[in-house]
């Protein structure tokens, strides 16, 4: 079971963007990256196409490594692990500081 999903809160733990918080866009689980909305913005300059007629410098979130960001618990909302514990035969996601379930 994964313990980080799409839309999931979290926190940066290192890097530029410490301490910054937002949702979870997109996993990539080949290459253990994460793009998280609001961090790790970068300039790139795109040439003119169909969608984008003018081209010109667009600013774009790019990804960063998962054991850099942790999941906020949903009771205090702060960083913690995720632990994942049988509840009624299926598998669920737990706040590891709290003991609190992750939905």
């Amino acid at each position: 079971m994964q313990k980080l999903k799409v839309n999931d809160t979290v926190q940066v733990l290192a890097g530029k963007d410490k301490g910054k918080q937002g949702k979870i866009k997109s996993i990539n689980f080949k290459t253990n990256r994460v793009v998280v909305e609001g961090v790790n913005v970068v300039k790139k300059a795109i040439k003119p196409n169909q969608q984008n007629q003018q081209g010109g410098i667009v600013d774009m979130e790019k990804a960063i490594h998962i054991s850099n960001v942790a999941l906020l618990d949903p009771k205090s909302g702060k960083p913690t692990r995720v632990a994942v514990k049988k509840v009624a035969g299926k598998n669920v996601r737990v706040a590891a500081k709290s003991k609190s379930e992750i939905k």
